[in-house]
């Protein structure tokens, strides 16, 4: 695991600076904590930061080819590094090391740009062809791995992280408006852009070629059709399942360092430690955490789990210091994210790193396998209204508005008077749902074209998804924007700031193509959500408490915490000083603040977003402008230490 950046020119010419590649990496030291590589030759500049897992004596980056003309910078693990090895060296190739990072410049002299279809791992690289001067960037099929790109001056620059471009170019920091209105939509800037204009996220399953002064861009992967396989019976798709997953996990399990899991006390995370859990010749290392409020503490259902499969159990209970935490996350956030699970996401991998190295994770069940509330709620509860779409329009063009804030069922009606695919669209965005007053100030909305809706690309994923039933669209279009966007992006940034890398076997791409193509009723039904994955879980033995119990997801009492640890801090962020920035409404914000902290509403997810937004805009937009050295949030902000 590690961090990559580097320029490459359009001209062979153009000579780059060993201080300038070494700044870049600098600022994303904490993904790979353990050395630095770097390679300037023929107007090219690759460079990164390594976390030793895999070859630990060797391995050293950047790997280059026999004749030293193909270099490559690596982020993330190929698991089948070591078939495609045996294949490469039986075609005359040669290797010196015994890191899964080689298998790339060997595998692209035989095919070039396809080579990417032969890897199954996470990953990001850069690759410098010397002989064509090329380089090629990729992004693994469900963006596990970051890897971000900007054009400028006949450069293209990339990196691991936003924060390194900016290392080399801050003259790209211009925000780009359109991304933050995104923000503003969904709590997530969804790929490609990002919040600065200049610089693109390239997407899952894409490559980039760098040629001549041209990017080209192209998907290399897509998820299969949707729904086209059901198995003969609930035994046989059991079996496959079981395979399918056994040997996703299997081949995460290879490290040359301490191994775990995160343990969350869920469906998915359960699962994948039952595996490990007879995959593993010693005890499991398992973590977990859990808050002294009773309605967010998970970590009495992650203890049945680990004492059922005899791991060897960390536990946390905590009591954290909130405010530091989230003042020191928020200066190494590159873009406003508005999860409020990366804290969890964040003690718990402080937690880990303590004991090991690598952690696998039950990320991408939910949308694998259909475990969203939304999803019940808006493709089958509310599926049983019928309203023609004449009176849809009716009511929400002539009687919401003449109902008062407050009046009971009035966003409800609102919400079943949509078209079922707009009825979803609004569920998974926060603007449209504050339709009691605007958050957004005018001048702010008033600034983009009319075709500039966030929502339009989420309807282009629904209207293009391989997929003919209601959820196996919302699944797909789950998969591009949310799971990557948001919980991938959450899940790297959180444990990458703590030099701990997370694998996530649910998002094995063999297993999740073979998921995809089962018919929905495998996965949400009338037998309940999540059905086949559940049933997988009890025929490994996954205590039935833990199956059968009400969604918590990964939570946090942010409820309580906005009104007690956090509330100075909102009353001081949403201040004169923030309204006045031009993106709010301010008598919107205040009715906001003002019914939350009077009781009348608990729209505490809308208040930390806008908190999250301001204080990014403070500790990394502004503070970057005058300070590029790399925050220190490794671990420093508000884990006690008490483990049990």
């Amino acid at each position: 695991m590690c961090g990559i950046a580097g320029i490459v020119s359009a001209s062979a010419d153009r000579q780059f600076d060993y201080d300038l590649l070494r700044r870049m990496c600098q600022t994303i030291v904490h993904r790979g904590p353990d050395e630095e590589g770097l390679f300037i030759k023929s107007g090219a500049a690759l460079g990164m930061r390594r976390l030793r897992i895999i070859d630990l004596a060797g391995g050293q980056q950047p790997i280059f080819n026999e004749d030293r003309t193909v270099w490559v910078v690596f982020n993330g693990e190929i698991y089948n590094f070591r078939e495609l090895r045996k294949e490469l060296e039986a075609r005359g190739h040669r290797f010196r090391t015994n890191a899964d990072t080689e298998v790339i410049v060997h595998l692209y002299e035989d095919l070039g740009a396809d080579c990417v279809h032969k890897l199954r791992g996470m990953f990001a690289f850069a690759l410098f062809d010397e002989r064509h001067r090329r380089l090629l960037l990729a992004r693994d099929r469900l963006g596990k791995k970051p890897l971000h790109y900007a054009l400028s001056d006949g450069n293209l620059l990339f990196g691991s992280e936003i924060k390194a471009i900016l290392a080399a170019a801050p003259e790209l920091s211009q925000v780009n408006s359109q991304a933050l209105l995104q923000y503003f939509y969904f709590g997530y800037i969804p790929d490609p852009v990002t919040a600065f204009s200049a610089i693109q996220k390239l997407p899952p399953g894409h490559i980039l070629e760098f040629e001549q002064g041209e990017a080209r861009v192209r998907q290399y992967w897509d998820l299969p059709e949707y729904g086209t396989y059901s198995p003969a019976s609930e035994e046989e798709c059991l079996d496959q399942l079981e395979a399918k997953l056994t040997e996703a996990v299997r081949i995460r399990l290879i490290a040359d360092v301490p191994l775990g899991a995160l343990l969350s006390g869920g469906t998915d995370s359960s699962t994948i430690v039952a595996l490990m859990a007879k995959a593993s010749p010693g005890s499991v290392k398992t973590f977990s955490i859990g808050f002294q409020q009773a309605d967010f503490n998970e970590a009495p259902y992650a203890r049945m789990v680990a004492e059922k499969f005899a791991t060897d159990h960390h536990e946390l209970i905590l009591e954290p210091n909130v405010l530091e935490t989230v003042d020191t996350l928020s200066r190494s956030l590159e873009e406003p994210f508005g999860d409020s699970s990366m804290l969890p996401t964040y003690y718990v991998s402080c937690m880990a790193r303590k004991y090991v190295t690598v952690v696998l994770s039950g990320d991408g069940g939910d949308e694998a396998f259909g475990g969203y509330d939304r999803y019940r709620v808006h493709l089958q509860e509310r599926s049983g209204f019928p309203i023609p779409q004449w009176a849809g329009r009716w009511y929400r063009n002539q009687i919401y508005p003449l109902l008062g804030y407050g009046t009971p069922g009035r966003n409800l009606a609102y919400s079943i008077s949509l078209p079922w695919s707009e009825r979803y669209l609004e569920s998974v965005s926060i603007v449209p749902s504050q339709r009691n007053f605007t958050l957004l100030s005018s001048e702010f909305l008033n600034s983009f074209e009319t075709d500039a809706d966030p929502l339009n690309l989420f309807r282009h994923y629904l209207s293009e998804a391989p997929a003919r039933d209601p959820l196996s669209q919302v699944l797909y279009l789950d998969t591009k924007t949310y799971l990557p966007g948001d919980i991938l992006t959450k899940v790297d940034r959180m444990s990458m700031l703590t030099s701990l890398e997370a694998r996530v076997p649910l998002l094995d791409h063999v297993l999740l193509e073979w998921v995809a193509t089962l018919n929905p009723q495998w996965k949400m039904g009338k037998r309940g959500q999540k059905y086949i994955l559940r049933k997988l879980a009890e025929r490994l033995g996954v205590p039935r408490e833990v199956l059968h119990r009400p969604k918590q997801g990964f939570a946090v009492p942010l409820s309580h915490w906005m009104r007690h640890e956090l509330k100075e801090l909102a009353l001081t962020l949403l201040e004169p000083r923030t309204l006045q920035r031009g993106y709010f409404n301010e008598a919107g914000v205040r009715r906001l603040l003002d019914a939350f902290f009077q009781g009348h509403t608990d729209d505490y997810h809308e208040i930390w977003r806008l908190m999250m937004f301001e204080l990014w805009h403070r500790n990394f937009l502004e503070r970057s402008k005058m300070d590029d050295s790399e925050p220190d949030a490794n671990c420093v902000a508000g884990l006690p230490e008490r483990v049990g």
